[in-house]
């Protein structure tokens, strides 16, 4: 493992400024869900996809430090850091996003992180505050799921403009991203939108669309809260198959094209 971890630890009562750390301008929107399983980080791909496709410079902060996919996603590999060396975030292939995640800086990106919440919530503030990052539009941070140190870090000390709620269709999943959404009430972070995952599967054979996980629930969910839907996603084999070979930005059409202009107006503090 690289310096990162000696360095975090030796930062661990320092409380780093990192709202001066982004790029003048920088709008930062966390991406979270309750829990794990729900396509998070793929969503948080096309997210930024879409972003930068249309001409807005863009970086992605894989928060999620247990489990980093985004790296994998966009094909990307890195050199392990070694002492001295900066922090310096990975173009992606097609449109440059610059990324940042820990599996950039491990020898084997199979190496398991096993470290304690509170060390991985200073690495990711380190992230922000170390890491050389260009000039920024938008920042996504793929939080990892539920309501623990990394999440509650981020939105403490990270200007967010906003968060993105991931869910599917279960109940279960409902209730759960129920909590995501409360905890950032209570920290007075805006909820810019809901997007619902894997909401059905298309037959190969017949070509119509079933229900996997139940009905959609994502109107009701957004009607209950005033929270807008932002996408619907169905299951879909072709962007399986793009994810698992670095290929996420060739992925067409982008669900959230149609979305990006009501986003960017959330996301710049009008309305939805």
């Amino acid at each position: 493992m690289p310096d990162l971890r000696e360095k975090a630890e030796r930062t661990e009562r320092a409380e780093l400024d990192l709202a001066t750390s982004l790029p003048p301008g920088a709008a930062c929107v966390g991406v979270l869900s309750g829990k794990g399983g729900v396509g998070k980080s793929v969503v948080t791909a096309l997210l930024a996809t879409a972003l930068a496709e249309a001409g807005h410079a863009v970086g992605i902060l894989d928060a999620d430090i247990t489990g980093p996919s985004i790296p994998r996603m966009f094909g990307l590999s890195g050199e392990p850091a070694y002492e001295g060396e900066p922090l310096t975030p990975i173009l992606t292939n097609r449109f440059g996003i610059q990324v940042m995640s820990i599996n950039l800086l491990i020898e084997r990106d199979d190496d398991p992180v096993i470290w304690r919440g509170p060390l991985m919530a200073k690495t990711v503030a380190q992230f922000v505050s170390d890491a050389q990052w260009d000039e920024l539009a938008y920042l996504l941070v793929d939080l990892p799921p539920g309501t623990s140190d990394i999440p509650l870090t981020v939105m403490q000390r990270l200007p967010l403009a906003g968060v993105v709620v991931v869910t599917t269709p279960q109940e279960l999943a409902g209730m759960i991203v129920r909590k995501a959404v409360r905890m950032a009430s209570l920290l007075d972070v805006r909820v810019l939108g809901i997007v619902e995952n894997m909401v059905h599967a298309v037959c190969p054979h017949c070509g119509r669309p079933f229900d996997l996980f139940g009905t959609d629930r994502a109107p009701q969910a957004a009607g209950t809260s005033g929270i807008p839907v932002l996408g619907s996603l169905p299951l879909d084999p072709v962007l399986a198959a793009l994810c698992d070979s670095g290929k996420v930005e060739w992925y067409q059409p982008n669900p959230f094209a149609a979305v990006l202009h009501s986003l960017v107006q959330a996301i710049q503090g009008g309305e939805a």
